[in-house]
Formats: C-alpha cells, structure tokens, sequence
C-alpha cells in the first residue's frame, strides 16, 4: 500500500457523510494495517486526514494509542509538516508565494486582495469550505513572479487586480457541480 492510494484502507472517495464512529473504524482499520510497521506515523497521519479532511484531535489520540507513541509526538509531526492540518480546509487550497521574488514584485498586494475578495485571513477556510488560505516560500517560478498555487495549479505573474478571475473558474466549477 502506498499514501495517495485510492484502495487504502479506511479512506472513502465516495463523498457521503459518515457519523464519528464510522470515522473512527475507518481509523482504526488504518491503524492495524500499519500498526507493526516501522515509519507508520507519517503513513497513517495521511490516510487519517484522507479520512477527516483534516487531523481532529480525536484522530490523533487515537493514532498516539494505536501506535503507542506519545501523544507530543504524533501532535509534534503534525504541527512540523505543512501538508497536515488540524482544522478543516477547504476543496481548494490557495497557497500565496512570499518568496524573495515574489514579495518584491507584488505577492504581498496578492495576498491581500485574496484576503479581501474571499473574506479570511492566511490560515482560514470561507464558511463554505470553498477555499482555505495558505503563504508559502517558493514554487521555483521565482522568472514568473509572483506566483499562487491553488491545489495543483501554479498561476504566475498573478496581479492583485486580477484575482477575481482567477478565481472565477473555481466558481463555476462548483456551480457546475452543484447544477448537475
């Protein structure tokens, strides 16, 4: 098995609403998979945010239990490597890069106007849970600056006045979704 699998156990594509304990046995289900592995953590913190969305301190008392490990550990690689969060994120992560290039060519007036048009602050999701705000370092399109990820997509030479239509597609995407 590998992370980012879709047949791990535990994780659920399907998008339908699951009560805590059925949350809690796709966890647990996890965790006996890994339990006898060395270098578990990081694997099951993944699959257990594939399961929430994101890492509820719930799930990780339950991974310190069935890893036993202490509780500061697994809380300790959890606040260590940005992939995971501890609070729900939105379907889309927009990542602001303030690198060196960046910043000097406008990515903090970016940064701002997100901010504005999307109504949160860097490290908050819209009450939708359409959008989650992050700040990052560099995306090594340093010549493209300055430059804003939302999931995978890299957007360069992104201007403050035109973030609304970078945003648009995302809009329309779900309205899509929604309609059909």
């Amino acid at each position: 098995m590998t992370v980012g699998s879709e047949n791990l156990p535990g994780t659920c594509t399907c998008g339908e609403e699951a009560s805590e304990e059925e949350l809690l046995a796709r966890l647990d289900e996890v965790i006996e998979s890994y339990r006898e592995k060395p270098g578990a953590l990081i694997p099951v913190l993944h699959c257990a945010q594939g399961i929430y969305g994101y890492l509820p301190e719930v799930a990780l008392k339950r991974i310190a239990l069935g890893l036993k490990k202490p509780y500061s550990e697994v809380a300790g690689v959890v606040s260590f490597y940005s992939f995971f969060s501890t609070v729900p994120r939105g379907k889309h992560v927009i990542r602001v890069c303030l690198g060196t290039a960046c910043y000097v060519r406008g990515g903090l007036e970016v940064l701002e106007a997100i901010k504005d048009k999307l109504g949160i602050d860097v490290g908050e999701t819209t009450e939708d849970r359409m959008f989650s705000l992050e700040v990052a370092r560099c995306f090594g399109a340093c010549g493209l600056a300055p430059a804003v990820s939302i999931d995978d997509e890299v957007h360069r030479r992104v201007r403050a006045a035109r973030v609304g239509q970078m945003l648009a597609p995302y809009y329309e995407q779900e309205e899509v979704a929604t309609n059909a």
